[in-house]
């Protein structure tokens, strides 16, 4: 059973505890017309099991994104629509839907306690690297939604990585690996196609066709969908990392064309 299958059948005590679970609960709310007593009940899942894993990266991603979103002062209509397509990737249904416009709407709130929220997301991660570069690379990609990154909200992309465990190149591999898909999908001309191929790949140019294969297996071994799920990715957020894969594999072929043909 999933994480939502969970709170559902009455389970939330498996979330309880931390500011995620008081964000959460929150959130839930708001859902459910019987409150937070209706969903109390139910066993409780210690850290690591996966649908409590699932609930906190849910809950993380979608609070984050709101507070990205008015770190400027103001959200944007494509900040909004950046989080609807999240939503339309995850193919949520019409509660799951409204439970994450209300994280996102807590995570816009004056005071939204982020570094508290930051430390209990990778307390709960234990060590599942590969989820946390995910749920930063949605973060960067929610921060690129207006089509510009100014200095603020770097700064506070910044943060957020270091809060995680990046360091400050991990976190500059990441914003132009994030770049580098979004303008591998949006430009027209073959030479910015390509450029944005080798950004995407975190690979300069110049690098041996060797090195162009360990760099394309690294990013696909890191975002293969089954992988991440295992791990802990909850399973709406499969077409995520499937669109992500896509893109690593069309940018490696691309390269590998052009390669050949020269």
């Amino acid at each position: 059973m999933s994480w939502w299958g969970k709170v559902i059948g009455g389970a939330f005590g498996f979330m309880t505890g931390g500011p995620l679970g008081a964000i959460l609960g929150a959130a839930l709310g708001n859902y459910f017309d019987e409150g937070m007593d209706g969903l109390a009940s139910g066993r409780t899942l210690g850290p690591g099991a996966t649908e409590r894993v699932q609930s906190v990266f849910f809950t993380s991603t979608f609070t984050v994104m709101g507070y990205i979103a008015k770190s400027d002062g103001r959200v944007t209509r494509d900040e909004i629509q950046m989080a609807e397509r999240v939503m339309g990737q995850m193919q949520l249904n019409a509660g799951q839907r409204k439970v994450a416009i209300n994280l996102f709407n807590e995570g816009k709130k004056a005071g939204f306690p982020i570094q508290q929220v930051l430390a209990q997301f990778k307390q709960e991660m234990h060590r599942r690297r590969h989820l946390l570069q995910m749920f930063m690379e949605i973060q960067i990609a929610t921060a690129f939604a207006d089509g510009q990154l100014d200095g603020k909200e770097q700064g506070i992309l910044e943060r957020i990585a270091g809060e995680l465990g990046f360091d400050q190149q991990q976190f500059n591999d990441l914003l132009g690996r994030v770049s580098g898909q979004a303008h591998f999908s949006g430009q027209q001309s073959m030479s910015s196609r390509l450029e944005a191929a080798y950004e995407l790949l975190g690979i300069e140019a110049s690098v041996s066709d060797q090195e162009l294969k360990k760099a394309y297996r690294r990013q696909m071994n890191q975002h293969h969908p089954d992988k991440l799920v295992a791990k802990g990715l909850p399973d709406e957020m499969i077409e995520i990392a499937t669109e992500k894969t896509q893109a690593i594999k069309a940018a490696y072929e691309l390269i590998k064309q052009q390669r050949q043909a020269a």
